[in-house]
């Protein structure tokens, strides 16, 4: 019998355990959604779902990163934007989006990222639009395994505090869905 910790001037009583297969597998069942809970990585404000913040580890040398998101919803019945992430691991950040004319690519910073009424927009590595959130000037390298925060500005919903892990890629990015 474990020792316990409480002091009772009352005698311990022994209780025999008996092992019911209900109420094991509910037990199995509920653990294993909490595990897929705590892993969802989902972050709620107002009506927005923020899904999986994460970053890339970077390469040697570099003082700039990315900040990608699986997919912001708007569950809401009016629009609302993306407009400002701040983190104290860089000294500024900005909202970026990719365009292609031909064969050049360029990047440049934009005021806000449009989430529509019941839509969704992906923030992923590799999206059609190529938005991300650029860390500039970071402080420290970015490894994997690594996590840090940042709060996110949305111009109607407010601010929200995410927590951005950084994932070595598993394979060759495609764009997540």
């Amino acid at each position: 019998m474990q020792k316990s910790h409480l002091k009772s001037h009352e005698p311990m009583h022994t209780m025999k355990t008996i092992y019911n297969p209900a109420v094991a597998g509910f037990s199995l069942f509920l653990g294993a959604t909490l595990c897929m809970h705590a892993n969802a990585h989902d972050y709620q404000v107002g009506e927005l779902t923020v899904k999986h913040p994460y970053a890339l580890p970077t390469e040697a040398g570099l003082n700039h990163g990315a900040v990608f998101i699986k997919k912001i919803q708007n569950l809401g019945k009016i629009s609302d934007q993306l407009v400002a992430a701040r983190t104290p691991i860089a000294r500024k950040m900005e909202i970026h989006d990719l365009k292609s004319d031909g064969h050049v690519t360029t990047m440049r910073s934009i005021n806000a990222i449009h989430l529509s009424p019941g839509g969704e927009v992906s923030v992923a590595k590799g999206n059609p639009n190529g938005y991300h959130l650029m860390l500039l000037d970071l402080k420290q390298p970015l490894r994997d395994g690594d996590s840090f925060v940042v709060w996110l500005t949305f111009k109607n919903a407010g601010e929200v505090e995410v927590d951005v892990s950084v994932d070595a890629p598993k394979s060759l990015e495609k764009p997540e869905k």
